[in-house]
């Protein structure tokens, strides 16, 4: 609970201050931490077709962001008492909406992070603005959440359906495979996907033949993908815009049914060093995609990746990499602030301008609190390429923070 000071003297009251707050770290400004600590909540997908991109390890990455704080600040961190707890939304958007009501009011968590499944994510984005607490959306695509359904106290941080779309589709489309069938998981994530990538396909001089939407979850695509096979006209490329346990499902399954044979290319929406590994190298070699980070792109992101590994045993995907930058911004925003008070927080993260071990060139938005960064067109590498295990990504081009992302929607008004 907040601290009410009697105070004798000034002097009694920068002790008490200091007492209440483990220290005021530079520009605190005299700020105060509500509830006698900081709680941080990982609200994800721990034991469904999302846990291996993100899951438990994406708490561990949240972790870590905390103990890299506390080293780097020592007496001078604006708390001490920083905690972490999470829970499994299940993709559900009521188990969404449950346990994140339960983590602003009963733990009285000051922010949420990661939250793959977009109809999962705009259900914490509406808590998170009815409780003003802060959201940190990680694992969702949907605009929607920087857009229409955008608010003051939610932050887009990774990725987002647009930057896929206009790296992948657009790229796609102008190296010749001009005709599309794209099949998309029926819900807001697939359905987002599917119209970003329409957009983009037909902007770059191309044609989406056709397009079927399935199930989520979803373990048999075979009447999707021999629709598509026998589609006339016969598609250049299959785009498949599902993630995940689903997404290698269905690329599995476009292998068994030989489409590559039928001079029908495949087309990944988003695909994760755990889909590349789980679907086999091999199998997706040449196959292009756009990422917001992969895990030794750079010197910065090995020895990070080669930390995060010690820790969990694992190679990091872009998820875990970007919830450790968002807990680390929260962080260094409080502390600059010196409060945990949402809308300090805001005014400080709002503008912010930095680089870290997953955004190059980022810029937080005012407008719309999109993080705006470096994004990359990406390749898998044919295992003969490869010179370390999980080394799967091969960089075609950088796509440039200002062109990565789409403009402020119109849509969006922050009040």
């Amino acid at each position: 609970m907040r601290r009410s000071w009697s105070v004798p003297s000034a002097a009694l009251a920068a002790v008490a201050l200091l007492a209440g707050c483990g220290g005021g770290g530079p520009g605190s400004g005299g700020g105060k931490i509500s509830d006698d600590g900081i709680t941080l909540g990982v609200l994800t997908d721990l034991s469904g077709v999302y846990a291996d991109l993100a899951g438990p390890n994406t708490v561990k990455a949240v972790e870590m962001a905390v103990d890299d704080f506390k080293k780097k600040y020592g007496d001078k961190a604006v708390t001490k008492n920083i905690s972490v707890i999470s829970a499994d939304h299940q993709n559900k958007p009521e188990i969404a909406n449950t346990k994140a009501r339960e983590m602003y009011d009963r733990k009285k968590t000051d922010a949420i992070f990661d939250v793959p499944t977009s109809s999962a994510a705009l259900a914490v984005a509406t808590i998170a603005g009815q409780s003003k607490r802060l959201y940190f959306n990680i694992g969702a695509a949907t605009t929607e959440l920087n857009g229409k359904s955008c608010n003051k106290y939610t932050y887009g941080w990774a990725y987002d359906a647009y930057m896929l779309a206009n790296g992948t589709g657009t790229e796609v489309t102008q190296h010749g495979d001009e005709n599309w069938y794209l099949i998309y998981p029926d819900y807001a994530f697939g359905q987002d996907m599917q119209a970003k990538f329409s957009t983009a396909i037909e902007g770059a001089g191309g044609k989406v033949v056709g397009k079927d939407a399935t199930p989520f979850p979803n373990d048999n695509f075979s009447t999707f993908l021999l629709k598509a096979s026998a589609h006339k006209p016969k598609p250049d490329v299959v785009g498949v815009m599902q993630a995940g346990g689903d997404l290698v499902n269905v690329v599995k399954q476009y292998q068994q049914f030989k489409l590559k044979d039928k001079d029908i290319a495949l087309a990944v929406g988003l695909m994760f060093d755990t889909d590349i590994k789980s679907i086999g190298q091999k199998n997706l070699a040449g196959t292009r995609y756009t990422t917001a980070w992969f895990w030794n792109m750079d010197d910065k992101a090995k020895q990070w990746a080669a930390r995060f590994k010690e820790r969990t045993g694992v190679t990091p995907t872009f998820d875990h990499a970007a919830n450790y930058s968002a807990a680390t911004q929260y962080l260094e925003a409080v502390q600059k602030a010196g409060t945990d008070k949402a809308e300090d927080v805001t005014k400080t993260l709002d503008g912010m301008k930095f680089d870290d071990v997953f955004a190059r060139n980022g810029e937080v938005r005012k407008e719309d609190h999109r993080l705006v960064h470096d994004a990359y067109l990406a390749e898998v590498r044919d295992p003969s390429e490869s010179t370390e295990e999980g080394d799967f990504t091969k960089l075609v081009k950088t796509i440039p923070a200002d062109k990565a992302f789409a403009a402020p929607s119109p849509d969006c008004t922050m009040g």
